[in-house]
């Protein structure tokens, strides 16, 4: 009974705001609901935003007193050691956010308090602020080895947390995994949301558990990304849509934005929200 309870009290979960003034998109540009294009401006976006531009926001973007609930630790797994920062409960969580950091990472990046615009610290107090758990994961690499230690996280979390919709967050090459997360028999069944912020496409995903869940996917990619360019990922966007015009997908565009533009710039509770009202 329990059970039941938890889970329908994440389905109808909505996340409550935190700083929503602050980080709430700039001009929309165009929308037809699905695809939005965003006014992004680096003079007011990225060096306005900080004190020291690229390095440290200014203090009223961040609340650093959700340290105290947040904890380095290590997870032994079949798949080997797992070290991971975790923020919030770890255990009887209303919703679990991983995030999974691109090429040259650490599991630090993803709860640096003060760069990308202070919007680790927001998902970090967005987590603890709404009985949720944050997790920012150390893995070996974008392959099945890496895949399969996230896997392992995943499970141990989503078993101390049995009502919890699972959300996976991939930044730049961290997408690798978010397609290999959705591919496998396990965490296929398991997740309920992946957002790919400045990342990869992969078409292997129309095979997956979790295209067949019809779980929700969000797109976060500027126009000037030269790692991944932005018309490879709406052309990825639109074949969703093709294959299925009902399935849960939203694509947001930041004009003139780079390739690091969406981690700093994604509405983390809009898209979470819509996640969370999607959610298989």
């Amino acid at each position: 009974m329990f059970f039941l309870f938890s889970a329908a009290q994440a389905s109808a979960l909505q996340l409550k705001p935190f700083k929503d003034d602050l980080f709430a998109y700039p001009a929309t540009l165009s929308s037809d609901g699905a695809y939005t294009v965003i006014d992004y401006r680096e003079m007011r976006d990225i060096n306005q935003r900080d004190e020291v531009p690229e390095k440290r926001v200014h203090a009223q973007y961040t609340d650093t007193g959700v340290r105290k609930v947040q904890q380095d630790l290590l997870l032994k797994t079949d798949a080997g050691d797992v070290r991971h920062i975790a923020v919030g409960k770890t255990q009887g969580a209303s919703v679990i956010v991983l995030y999974l950091h691109g090429q040259g990472g650490s599991r630090k990046q993803g709860v640096d308090d003060f760069t990308f615009g202070g919007n680790f610290n927001r998902i970090k107090n967005l987590m603890a602020g709404n009985g949720g758990l944050y997790l920012s994961p150390d893995f070996p690499d974008f392959g099945d080895k890496g895949a399969a230690q996230v896997a392992a996280l995943i499970e141990h979390y989503a078993q101390q947390s049995p009502g919890a919709k699972i959300f996976v967050a991939c930044g730049s090459m961290g997408g690798a995994l978010c397609w290999k997360l959705a591919a496998r028999t396990d965490t296929g069944g398991q997740i309920d949301g992946l957002l790919l912020l400045g990342s990869l496409w992969d078409e292997s995903f129309f095979s997956s558990p979790a295209f067949r869940r019809h779980v929700p996917v969000f797109f976060g990619q500027g126009s000037h990304d030269v790692v991944f360019p932005v018309a490879n990922q709406e052309s990825f966007f639109r074949s969703i849509i093709a294959k299925s015009k009902a399935y849960p997908t939203r694509f947001v565009r930041f004009e003139t934005g780079t390739h690091g533009t969406p981690i700093r710039m994604v509405d983390w509770r809009r898209a979470l929200n819509w996640m969370l009202s999607k959610a298989p």
